[in-house]
């Protein structure tokens, strides 16, 4: 879903066209943008760049042409593209596009609180139980767009059923911001709750009081906290070091990098944790309606309705539990 970049207020379930960018005055040419990466490829082989900075480079440019046309990374810029080509080459064939929001831990079938890989949310959980992560970048106020994974799966399947015989493109948010919005408090709390009920242990077994998770609501705020906590003491280290030889070499390096990936972190993340648009669902909610209608008991074997979810017992009693024991 996220593939609209930054935008707020209502995002419509409406396809992108060949061309459409999402800044004002650019028009992009997808061709163009694959010989540009051809052309920097060859420039780069025929300067016998190293395959470290052969990455380094095509990176920056993904992020430098992602940015150009309004998108804030890779992820979603090649997202958009992706379906700007289904829809022009699709001919007469029915295409189907699912956005989902941030996918979460299953929540009925076929495995409660199971889920394949970490995601934003899980990976700030897991950082928070470990007591590795304190606080992050986020408006606690700000809108959690989150979808249980089996209902994403559900969506695909009744979508595909209903459009096999149309020669049409169809959009769906696969979403609950606007149906059934959750808090980024409500996450938490819930987490909080969670290990006051059920705390992690320490090394030799005693419980582990863990704190609310500190919440940043700006860029700017989270940026001037890092640069005081961390940023200052690594420049003491750093002179320290030099007076000393270079006898702190090693740690200095090794808490550079850290601190240089924890910025990154923060910008990767930004656009999702301060996100505030809310996505429309109306095509869904005709799709839920329409199986209610035609299909005896298809909404209970394939639910995809998040009104229907509690989401302060969905996060404790299903995705936290989860995450523990599949992720950690």
């Amino acid at each position: 879903a996220y593939v609209c970049g930054e935008q707020e207020g209502l995002i419509l379930e409406k396809p992108f066209m060949m061309g459409d960018t999402l800044r004002e005055g650019t028009h992009l040419d997808i061709e163009s943008e694959l010989n540009l990466i051809k052309h920097t490829q060859m420039e780069l082989k025929a300067n016998c760049a190293t395959d470290k900075a052969q990455r380094k480079t095509m990176k920056e440019l993904g992020l430098k042409r992602a940015r150009r046309f309004g998108w804030p990374n890779t992820y979603v810029f090649t997202k958009a593209m992706g379906e700007m080509l289904l829809g022009h080459l699709r001919g007469d064939l029915p295409v189907v596009i699912i956005r989902p929001s941030i996918i979460t831990s299953i929540l009925k079938e076929p495995l409660p609180g199971w889920m394949e890989g970490v995601r934003t949310i899980d990976s700030v959980f897991l950082g928070y139980a470990k007591q590795a992560l304190k606080f992050f970048l986020v408006d606690p106020n700000t809108i959690m767009d989150v979808i249980p994974g089996d209902m994403v799966v559900n969506s695909m399947m009744v979508a595909m059923l209903a459009h096999s015989g149309e020669q049409a493109q169809t959009i769906y948010h696969v979403t609950s911001s606007m149906s059934n919005p959750a808090s980024y408090m409500t996450l938490r709390e819930s987490a909080h709750r969670y290990f006051v009920d059920n705390p992690p242990r320490g090394e030799n077994g005693e419980p582990i009081r863990l704190n609310k998770m500190r919440f940043f609501s700006t860029v700017a705020r989270l940026r001037m906290y890092m640069v005081i906590k961390y940023k200052l003491p690594l420049e003491i280290l750093h002179l320290v070091n030099i007076g000393l030889c270079g006898v702190f070499s090693g740690r200095y390096n090794e808490l550079s990098g850290k601190y240089r990936l924890a910025m990154h972190l923060i910008e990767l993340y930004a656009p999702y944790t301060l996100f505030k648009g809310r996505f429309d669902d109306m095509n869904l909610e005709k799709l839920r309606k329409a199986m209610e209608q035609n299909s005896d008991g298809g909404e209970y074997y394939f639910d995809f309705d998040p009104k229907k979810i509690d989401w302060d017992d969905y996060f404790y009693m299903v995705h936290f539990p989860g995450v523990l024991k599949y992720l950690a």
